[in-house]
């Protein structure tokens, strides 16, 4: 073979000349004649093996080069003889490739055969890759989903002809052809020609589905060979920064290909050069559209999830991203951040270095806490949620941590607060310090060990000293005893004695030896001598002489005497004369006191650790509690997922017993009536979490574990809360749980009695009855018996309380409740059950119970709701009650009289009891009235109904087939309102009639008690006992329910005493009183409106809460008319209590919701609110208009609410007004068109803006415009301003211009316009003839004619009056008649007048 083949770069580059010995394509077969061609190819294939593409590459060839005309069918021929070529090389190149007699030309034609065949396949991939991607454009789903049958067909035969051709070139590329190259150098084209190809499929959008992982997976390890060992490592860096720039899908697929061939194929390299690459990517490049931002921060983070270890060495690069201005990248390197400290810096296992990484990555992390970007806060958070999760935060690290997520509970992104709700719920449940969190109990074990800790510290530091003896005086005892041992030591002795001393000093003297200077061994000497070792000293001295002859120390030794030896041992053991020893101090303790510091040490340790742990805890516990506060206020938040969190969480801290958590609990309750379907699913998940899915071993466990976890909620619990918590009990009763017979069960045990219990939980047992009867009736009427035995029978009235929640399960049974259409289900008058009940209730009259009237209240409604005719047993009840009362009257005069005298204490206490006793039967009195009209309006009312619509039914049955044609008259007639509404009128009217006629006649007993009741709350001085007065105001609200005739007679007793009473709880139960009249009878209390919104002002916080309760309700549900009155309510936005204040608050966000309510009262709360009069401060003014201009939101509205409040600029007569109105101005969010108003409406104002209150405000509305304006309204904006500053500096008499004298001569111009059209202009002032002395007065001032000032001028010659007016839009007095503009004139004018 005498040619080579050379990869072109360009496949036309085939057919022209080439170089010496360079292939050149011959024949490019026309495309009629290719399906023969083909069939050659085929056979040669068959017959020569993969070798016959030397022969027929011109055949592979012009099918590329046809291959826009060619068939489809002709291209897959060719792929598939190209793919038997390329796998019939891989099985028979192994062989060949470890031949060692291989010669040139077989290898010059198995390379020229790789060379063609790789040529040939990867350039047809991509040809059919490019075919596919443009099929699958024009067959793409519409908007019936539905694909073209034949594009669906080819795509899905291309996916699997694709995952043939790579598989085909991984098993070719596996083997080592590097050998067929001359000095194993492959040219860069082939492998180019082969990576070509590979990058053009990961091209195709679907490349990242589920189901092209295999494709995927060829592609991955194909690259991965080819870095390994074709020198592919740099090209694919790059390759993978450009392909990530303009393909974002690519991420995760390059994400998993780094993985591979970094782990796989052991190419770690390139994940640095991918790193270094993004790394050196500037800000502003990163900052443009299009710069591929995402697809590189969407790789970081999966890199670092899959090798993070391999990210640290390249991390210093990526740090300088977090400095940038794209905050997607700081989102990136913050996640990367966030893998490396979970799965390598983590553990106690870590080295120097690796801590001091750990904490300078933490640190970073901390920083972007408080990034200026929602989204990197919030990722932040998530990441140390993350970290916390897998346990890899450090111990010392979590206070400051919990710190930061507590404050970032207050950011103004809803994202943040979500993530930071979820850090802390992740805190809690993997918290270090312990299961149960409660700063209160932690509180006294800290005070102990502290106290402890001090103990130890202050024992240790104050223990006795030690008696310190000097030297001296230590010398002076040991000296008898060592000139002894000097004698004896300095006489001659034997031989054999000598070398027995000699042996046993041995070991001794080899110490000694290893002390390097004269200093040591003295040292040495003088510990000798204080263990009493006289004989070593000596001995070491005498040896010291011999060693250290020039030592000043032992010089006086040169005379070996007793009295030279003396004086050295002396010298060395006291020191100089001055009795100081340094030798001494060098001498360590002894072993035993050297244990014992040791020991107390080591309990000195641990006492401080357990200190500082439990300072940690509390600090924790304080934080949690902390948390807790501001979560709970979340609850009712607008934001739906807010709200999901913050339920999660509060569940969270419950299971972990931290203190206050079931306030969260019990807060979150409500919402179980949200209308938002998530958040009820929520509320309601979150209480079977807690309360209905119990743990135990058996069914009577998990029931007993039920009832007292809700038990614990029942305790203590709001009205509201025990409805709330009916709802989801009811829920689970229905569910069909089976839990419900064993609950039940254990709960008629615990109010019999059976099990021990408190009252309070046998109380709790009972309305969980009643609950559980919602569901199913029968669980309370099969045991009426039982419920009137325990809670009704004779020591009812030793606990009113059980018998009232009795009273209230019993009345869970009742038709009121369950809204059943058939007939009512009631019981007869000699029931055991109203025995009872009439027996407790006149019994308790004559009784001073604090619990009697909830029970006697309970007692009446029941009566009413389940018993036949309960009039007549009302009646009879009142009868008895009255009878009883007189009867005790009766037995205290006659002991008063037997008595004779008696002290002024006791006739005292005996009228207090009187007082109670009366107080009670007069409210025994009301309840009776109320429930006797509710009885009429709702249960009588609806039996007529009911057995109306029962006879229509009868008589249309026996009407039969002959009264078709009547019933449909009759149909038509309803259908037009004409029977049904007949009917119910007349019913309603006869319901009236009984009301106004006869429940208050003579002959009725409740009649006798209304003179009473005036009498009492008409005379506060002669009964001014609290309860009797407030038990007589309210039973006559409840009269006055009964008819319009008796309301009328007794409404102005009522506000008498709504604003007279001294008894705060007299006027607030007169508010809900009259609330409830002003519902029922509003034409009767519409006149009253004016004192019901005065008592919003009244000192007692209780009072102004119940009355703006009860306005609230009554406004926002159109009862009464919101007018001008509604600033008394906005007055509450300050008020120092924060419920009220959360009160006005949700009152003007109701308000809100109905359309341009708070617009159109705005101009009267701001006209009542900076009223002199009313001495408002300026803050708390500000305060209030902030939050009501919050609610401006639409344009329109806010530039009506600009020229509105300029033209008030003109009536406000003090400068306080003004500065109100600027700052009024200053909260609308302004936008272009309210500005233009404003500079329209510049004479309104202009000549106030020397007041500094004035002109600040409306300086910052310049302010706030220009920030991202466009330049053209950024200029006139900065010209606006300008203006503002030069009046306000120089005054508006000083500040002319010729532009300005433009403008008045165009006015000029335009007012003799207006004055032959007299047409007044809207918005502005008109006067009135024959105005009070305040109105406002205006005189002319005439110019002389030569002068270019031409128009008349009006000047104010006495202050403006102040008229505020009743709505937005002036009243036609308060427009001045005359026409002309209203502006000042100048001082140049003045001057030449």
């Amino acid at each position: 073979m005498s040619w080579d083949f050379f990869v072109p770069v360009c496949v036309g580059d085939l057919v022209k000349t080439g170089g010496i010995n360079q292939y050149v394509v011959q024949d490019v077969v026309s495309p009629k004649q290719l399906a023969s061609y083909l069939s050659r190819f085929k056979a040669a294939l068959r017959s020569q093996g993969p070798l016959c593409i030397l022969e027929h590459f011109d055949t592979g060839y012009s099918v590329l080069q046809h291959s826009k005309s060619v068939e489809l069918a002709v291209k897959e021929d060719t792929l598939e003889l190209l793919v038997q070529v390329v796998s019939g090389l891989s099985v028979s190149l192994p062989s060949l490739l470890i031949s060692t007699s291989l010669s040139a030309a077989e290898r010059k034609e198995k390379l020229n055969a790789v060379k063609m065949s790789v040529f040939l396949l990867c350039k047809l991939t991509e040809n059919l890759e490019s075919d596919s991607y443009r099929q699958n454009i024009v067959t793409a789903p519409g908007k019936g989903g539905k694909k073209g049958k034949a594009g669906g067909e080819g795509l899905m035969q291309w996916d699997s002809e694709r995952e043939q051709v790579l598989q085909a070139l991984v098993q070719l590329f596996q083997l080592d052809i590097r050998s067929l190259w001359s000095l194993s150098l492959v040219e860069e084209e082939f492998i180019s020609c082969v990576t070509c190809c590979c990058y053009k499929l990961l091209e195709n959008p679907t490349i990242s589905h589920v189901k092209s992982k295999p494709t995927r997976d060829c592609i991955i390890h194909l690259l991965g060979l080819l870095i390994k060992k074709y020198n592919h490592l740099l090209g694919a860096g790059v390759k993978v920064i450009q392909m990530l720039q303009h393909f974002e899908q690519l991420s995760s697929v390059f994400a998993q290909a780094v993985f591979v061939w970094s782990t796989e194929y052991g190419v770690r390299a390139i994940i640095g050069e991918v790193i270094r690459e993004i790394g050196q990517k500037s800000s502003e490049e990163l900052a443009r559209e299009g710069s591929g931002v995402k697809a590189f921060a969407s790789f970081l983070s999966e890199v670092s999830a899959l090798v993070a270890e391999l990210m640290i060495p390249n991390i210093s690069v990526l740090i300088t991203h977090l400095e940038g201005e794209s905050h997607t990248m700081r989102v990136a390197v913050c996640e990367v951040l966030g893998e490396i400290l979970v799965r390598v810096l983590c553990g106690d296992g870590l080295d120097e270095s690796g801590r001091a990484d750990r904490d300078r990555f933490f640190d970073t992390l901390q920083e972007h806490l408080h990034d200026t970007h929602s989204h990197v806060r919030a990722r932040v958070l998530q990441v140390y949620a993350r970290i916390v999760n897998s346990k890899a935060l450090p111990l010392c690290r979590y206070s400051e941590v919990m710190e930061l997520a507590v404050g970032r509970l207050m950011d103004k992104s809803i994202n943040v607060v979500k993530s930071a709700i979820q850090l802390l719920a992740a805190f809690i449940a993997h918290n270090p310090y312990s299961c149960k969190l409660s700063s209160a109990d932690l509180k006294k074990p800290l005070e102990k060990e502290t106290a402890k800790l001090r103990e130890m510290k202050e024992r240790l530091e104050g223990k006795a000293p030690v008696a310190v003896i000097k030297a001296s005086e230590l010398w002076a005892a040991m000296v008898p005893e060592l000139l002894v041992t000097v004698r004896k030591e300095l006489e001659p002795t034997s031989e054999a004695e000598q070398e027995q001393q000699e042996d046993e000093e041995g070991g001794e003297v080899e110490e000694e030896n290893e002390a390097g200077d004269d200093r040591a061994t003295a040292v040495k000497i003088a510990q000798y001598l204080r263990v009493n070792k006289y004989r070593n000293a000596v001995q070491l001295c005498i040896r010291a002489h011999s060693c250290f002859p020039e030592s000043e120390m032992f010089a006086s030794l040169s005379t070996l005497t007793p009295e030279t030896m003396l004086d050295t041992l002396a010298l060395i053991f006291k020191g100089s004369d001055d009795g100081t020893s340094e030798l001494s101090q060098n001498l360590p303790p002894t072993p035993q006191k050297e244990t014992e510091k040791e020991g107390e040490d080591g309990e000195l340790k641990k006492q401080e650790m357990l200190v500082q742990y439990l300072k940690d805890t509390e600090t924790f516990a304080l934080q949690v509690e902390r948390a807790i506060s501001v979560i709970n206020s979340m609850l009712y938040w607008k934001t739906t997922s807010v709200v999901q969190e913050a339920v999660q969480f509060c569940v969270t801290v419950c299971e972990f017993s931290v203190a206050n958590s079931v306030s969260g609990v019990r807060k979150m309750l409500p919402l179980v009536w949200s209308t938002d379907a998530a958040i009820k699913d929520a509320v309601i998940q979150a209480y079977r979490r807690l309360y209905l899915n119990p743990q135990g071993d058996s069914v009577r466990m998990k029931a007993q574990t039920l009832v007292d976890s809700l038990s614990e909620l029942m305790v203590d619990a709001s009205l509201g809360t025990i409805q709330c918590l009916e709802e989801i009990v009811q829920e689970f009763f229905s569910s069909g749980s089976n839990l419900q017979s064993t609950v039940v069960q254990v709960l008629w045990e615990r109010f019999t009695g059976k099990r021990e219990t408190s009252g309070l939980y046998r109380r709790a047992a009972v309305l969980l009855l009643g609950m559980a009867a919602r569901a199913e009736r029968e669980v309370v009427l099969s045991n009426l018996d039982t419920l009137c035995s325990v809670a009704l029978g004779e020591k009812v009235t030793e606990d009113f309380l059980l018998a009232r929640d009795t009273v209230i399960t019993i009345c869970s049974v009742t038709d009121h409740v369950r809204q059943s259409k058939a007939a009512p289900f009631r019981l007869p008058q000699d029931h055991q059950l109203f025995t009872c009940l009439t027996q407790a209730v006149a019994e308790g009259v004559v009784m001073e119970d604090p619990y009697w009237q909830s029970f006697m209240e309970q007692a009446v409604r029941l009566i009413y709701f389940l018993a036949e005719s309960p009039d007549q047993l009302c009646s009879r009840l009142l009868q008895r009650s009255a009878r009883l009362l007189l009867d005790q009257i009766a037995e205290g005069g006659e002991v008063n009289k037997d008595a004779g005298q008696m002290q002024d204490g006791s006739q005292e206490s005996n009228e207090q009891v009187n007082c109670v006793c009366l107080a009670q039967l007069l409210a025994l009195c009301g309840c009776v009235a109320f429930w006797q009209v509710s009885h009429l309006e709702r249960s009588v009312s609806a039996e007529l109904r009911r057995r109306r619509g029962e006879t229509e039914e009868r008589e249309e049955k026996e009407k039969g087939p002959a009264g078709k044609q009547a019933a449909n008259e009759s149909a038509m007639e309803e259908e037009l309102g004409l029977i049904g509404a007949s009917a119910e009128d007349t019913e309603a009217e006869l319901i009236r009639n009984i009301c106004e006629t006869e429940l208050l006649a003579e002959e009725n007993l409740l009649s006798a008690f209304l003179p009473l009741l005036v009498r009492v709350c008409s005379s506060p001085g002669r009964y001014s006992h609290p309860q009797l007065t407030t038990a007589a105001c309210l039973a006559l609200s409840q009269y006055m329910m009964i008819s319009p005739s008796v309301c009328e007679e007794n409404i102005r007793l009522m506000f008498t005493v709504l604003e007279r009473s001294s008894l705060p709880v007299v006027r607030a139960n007169a508010i809900i009183a009259l609330g409830d009249l002003t519902v029922r009878f509003p034409n009767i209390l519409e006149p009253w409106t004016q004192n019901l919104y005065a008592r919003l002002s009244d000192e007692v916080p209780s009072v102004r809460q119940t009355a703006v309760t009860v306005l609230t309700q009554l406004v926002l549900k159109d009862v009464l008319k919101v007018k001008g009155q509604v600033s008394e309510v906005a007055v509450l936005l300050i008020d120092p209590d924060p419920h009220i204040n959360s009160l006005a608050l949700n009152f003007f966000n109701e308000l809100a919701t109905k359309d341009n309510a708070i617009y159109n009262l705005l101009p009267d709360i701001i006209s009542r609110l900076s009223d002199p009069e009313r001495g408002m401060s300026s803050e708390d003014f500000n305060t209030i208009m902030k939050q009501l201009f919050s609610y401006i939101t639409k344009e329109r509205q806010t530039e009506s609410l600009v020229e509105k409040l300029c033209q008030r600029f003109r009536t406000a007569k003090t400068e306080r007004q003004w500065c109100d109105l600027a700052m009024s101005l200053s909260l609308l969010s302004m936008c272009e068109r309210g500005f233009k108003r404003l500079q329209e409406c510049w004479e309104c104002y202009s000549d106030k803006l020397t007041e500094p209150g004035v002109y600040q405000p409306l300086l910052s509305i310049t302010a706030k415009l220009r920030r991202g304006a466009k330049p053209q309204f950024k200029a006139q904006v900065d010209e606006f301003e300008q203006r503002l500053t030069a009046v306000h500096t120089r005054g508006l008499e000083n500040v002319e211009s010729p532009e300005m004298d433009e403008e008045n001569q165009k006015r000029v111009s335009a007012e003799k316009t207006v004055a032959r059209t007299p047409a007044p202009t809207r918005g502005r002032l008109k006067s009135k003839r024959g105005q009070d002395s305040d109105s406002l007065f205006l005189h002319y001032v005439a110019l002389p004619r030569h002068h270019h000032y031409m128009s008349h001028f009006i000047t104010f010659q006495f202050p403006i009056s102040f008229l505020p007016p009743s709505d937005a839009v002036m009243a036609e007095s308060e427009t001045p008649k005359v026409t002309t503009p209203i502006t000042r004139t100048s001082r140049r004018a003045r001057l030449r007048n």
